[in-house]
């Protein structure tokens, strides 16, 4: 497991922040906040409040510019509130920061209908941009170019690497979301799992399992929707204002695949389904694809946290092939 050390902003480190943040004032508020991945802080700046968020392994740059690529799509959306990305920068000796907009928030609770109304916008908004091309295109006259700041996306990938925990996601695009998501999501879980653990039952149910795959999407129409990536109670808050999204790992996909952890959303989670499903109704098989989804998350935990989630792997893979 990772460990991260927050670095005060003493001596060197302080002048250091001062300078990547273009501020003569740098004064902590609140505590260092602490996660299994990276650490945090809020700083008052000359410019208002930010929070910084640090990590000092080889791969954090790579992380950060991930998570910064994923909150400027989301915020292109204007669908649901993400904090603003402001830097990605290295720090001295080894890792990278965050910096970005410091948001006052606490644990989603009065919102949760309202974030499941804006995140069944987000996933929408791609496809609405689909639409509103397909008839500039069949009117008379009209050039059929997508004028729209955010262009329409008709793959399923992401243009940077991002990280769920640690982890980089392999986000090349490709036109088939089957493909995409055995090719790209399950098949490198698997390799570290083979890497670390040879687990030989595991592999022989995968043997099995990803030829069913394709069957769990027949006549199922998927176009590419914009996803946060790490949808979990860890990962959602509120405001004064409304709901926010953090700590996101996107890419285009199947918007399905976003509620397969929806559980781990807590006491808000049937709140927020019950209305993200008012506006993307469940589609024939979705539970059983939630499972293989599911299964992506249960396979990952294990890469993150060990044996602990091997039964649960085994377990969704057996009900999958029956």
């Amino acid at each position: 497991m990772q460990k991260s050390v927050f670095l005060n902003p003493r001596g060197a480190m302080e002048k250091y922040l001062k300078k990547k943040l273009n501020t003569s004032l740098l004064t902590a508020v609140g505590d260092a906040l602490g996660g299994c991945i990276s650490q945090g802080q809020s700083y008052v700046t000359d410019r208002g409040r930010v929070f910084v968020k640090i990590n000092h392994k080889p791969e954090a740059r790579k992380m950060f510019d991930g998570e910064a690529a994923s909150l400027e799509a989301i915020l292109q959306t204007h669908t649901v509130r993400v904090p603003k990305p402001m830097k990605v920068a290295d720090i001295p000796a080894e890792g990278a920061m965050l910096v970005m907009e410091h948001l006052d928030m606490k644990p989603l609770n009065y919102y949760a209908a309202e974030l499941g109304e804006q995140l069944a916008d987000l996933h929408l908004h791609n496809q609405k941009l689909g639409r509103k091309l397909w008839k500039e295109r069949a009117t008379i006259g009209k050039p059929g170019v997508n004028s729209e700041a955010v262009q329409f996306v008709d793959q399923f990938g992401f243009h940077a690497v991002t990280c769920c925990g640690f982890i980089p996601q392999v986000n090349e695009w490709q036109s088939d979301w089957v493909t995409f998501f055995t090719r790209q999501r399950l098949q490198p879980q698997m390799d570290l799992i083979e890497k670390d653990y040879g687990d030989r039952e595991v592999q022989e149910l995968w043997s099995h399992l990803q030829l069913i795959v394709p069957a769990l999407f027949c006549d199922t129409k998927i176009v590419p929707a914009l996803l946060h990536g790490d949808l979990w109670e860890g990962n959602v808050a509120e405001e004064e204002s409304g709901p926010v999204l953090f700590d996101p790992a996107s890419f285009y996909g199947h918007s399905e695949y976003e509620l397969a952890i929806g559980s781990m959303i807590g006491e808000c989670g049937e709140t927020l389904y019950s209305a993200y499903h008012q506006k993307i109704p469940r589609a024939p098989g979705f539970k059983r694809r939630l499972k293989l989804y599911q299964l992506f998350h249960a396979l990952n935990n294990w890469n993150h946290f060990g044996l602990a989630y091997r039964a649960l792997s085994l377990k969704l893979m057996r009900n999958l092939l029956e």
